[in-house]
């Protein structure tokens, strides 16, 4: 499989790195520039010039799973006693797992006192590769809090089509990018909440990081739900909110005096996102705000690696869903997956002797979100050595994606290279109560990074945004 990266003989390949740009830069297809006394100041996002060849096949069924995966995270982030029982061992050695799971157990009376009126929404992101050694998609992970990049990736499409049909692609050729909008679909559910939350004038609070370079994938979202729905947003830090947000005594939130009907995080996923005692304690207060959180801390736990290594056990799976189908489909997503929660464990044993002698067959993931934070090669085996904490971390399976030939730019610096993809399928979900209001597969995108690299972040400068030109 390779990437489409031969340009139309009378059209150079250093033209079609200016189109990409151009309309990049005109069509809202860009980041923070980073320039500390220019705030505002923008750069085109890391890009392909050109989609990548991906088997349709594969796409489809990472599509199909994604309202399963919805389904199967809403009923882990009810299940008090399962987040709590597998997380625990987790948080003996992670102390921001043990921070998350403390706000969970302080806050659990709310949630049991509001479980009939709860108003739940979940965007979320699941990652897969395709590992070229079986010919399976595996799942990478699946993202509960920050599912970023939906809006720019909606762009991308847009701008493959415009570049390729510079090239004089044929209709056929265009009909294999397929339709994205994960900007209207986020949208859509977030202003459906807001409905249900039943208020009017109410808004959207989003929760960022200080001086976030990826604010304008974000802000695609509050143009929209103003564009589209006529709601306003505000934007504000973790420590902002802490001296401004006001929770009645029936849990409604204000800031500035403006009822808050949704909660949306881009930021709390991470250790960083907490440097004092203050984030923390508003982070548990909104917990107990009757807005709907994108995520509750329910949810955001629901996420973390360790669960994703537990529900790939024998019979987990079956504990949240009855139907046998709907299991063996998500269950043929999951790459090899193990705990060290027993070390004397002969499976265990095992797997942990396997992955001392052939590092480089697995990857060792602690509970981190963000990209730049899994261990590789020699790395695994030195961790491994230690013994000690290895239950903060998970062991998976290194899927093995084939390697494709790219044209990748960052900064205006084109770099053809060997590359490696990731498919990311969002998803949306709504639920008030026990009634599901909601549940979509909501589009995609494709992350591409040098096959040199370990990580794939695109945040992180590890990766570019990308999109499919669908095969077979």
């Amino acid at each position: 499989m390779a990437a489409q990266v031969d340009a139309h003989p009378k059209i150079p390949i250093q033209e079609l790195v200016d189109l990409a740009v151009v309309w990049a830069s005109q069509h809202g297809l860009i980041v923070g520039a980073g320039v500390a006394d220019k705030p505002l100041a923008t750069i085109h996002a890391p890009l392909t010039v050109l989609p990548t060849q991906f088997p349709r096949g594969s796409f489809e069924k990472a599509k199909t799973a994604m309202q399963l995966f919805n389904t199967l995270i809403d009923r882990v982030s009810q299940d008090e006693e399962y987040l709590q029982t597998t997380l625990r061992p987790a948080a003996e050695y992670d102390d921001f797992t043990a921070k998350l799971l403390e706000i969970h157990r302080n806050t659990q009376h709310v949630r049991r006192q509001r479980r009939d009126r709860d108003l739940v929404l979940a965007l979320n992101r699941s990652d897969y590769m395709l590992d070229e050694p079986s010919g399976s998609l595996m799942q990478v992970e699946l993202n509960t809090i920050s599912s970023s990049f939906g809006c720019l990736c909606t762009l991308v499409g847009q701008m493959h089509r415009y570049v390729m049909e510079h090239q004089g692609a044929s209709q056929k050729e265009l009909s294999q990018l397929p339709d994205n909008d994960v900007t209207a679909e986020y949208v859509d559910a977030m202003a459906a909440a807001v409905q249900e939350y039943g208020q009017p004038q109410s808004i959207v609070l989003f929760v960022v990081q200080p001086g976030e370079k990826n604010s304008y994938d974000q802000q695609w979202l509050q143009t929209a739900l103003w564009e589209r729905h006529k709601i306003r947003t505000v934007r504000r830090t973790l420590a902002q909110l802490h001296q401004e947000a006001t929770i009645s005594t029936s849990g409604q939130l204000s800031i500035q005096n403006q009822a808050v009907a949704l909660v949306y995080f881009r930021a709390g996923y991470a250790p960083t996102d907490y440097p004092s005692n203050e984030e923390w304690d508003i982070r548990e207060q909104l917990e107990h705000c009757d807005a709907a959180l994108c995520p509750s801390v329910a949810y955001q736990l629901s996420g973390a690696k360790k669960v994703q290594q537990d529900l790939a056990r024998p019979e987990v799976l079956e504990h949240f869903l009855d139907d046998k189908e709907q299991v063996d489909i998500i269950r043929a997503c999951f790459a090899g997956l193990w705990g060290f929660d027993d070390l004397d464990d002969p499976e265990t044993a095992a797997v942990l002797q396997q992955a001392q002698e052939q590092p480089d067959l697995f990857v060792l993931k602690p509970q981190r979100e963000g990209g730049g934070n899994n261990l590789y090669g020699e790395a695994v085996q030195q961790k491994l050595q230690t013994r000690k904490g290895l239950s903060a971390y998970i062991l998976m399976q290194r899927i093995r994606p084939p390697i494709n030939r790219s044209l990748m730019v960052r900064e205006g610096e084109l770099l053809e290279t060997d590359t490696l993809s990731e498919l990311g399928i969002f998803g949306s979900f709504l639920r008030r109560g026990n009634k599901v209001l909601l549940n979509n597969e909501a589009g995609h995108l494709i992350r591409t990074k040098a096959a040199t690299s370990d990580e794939g972040g695109v945040a992180a400068g590890f990766a570019v945004l990308d999109s499919p030109l669908l095969t077979g």
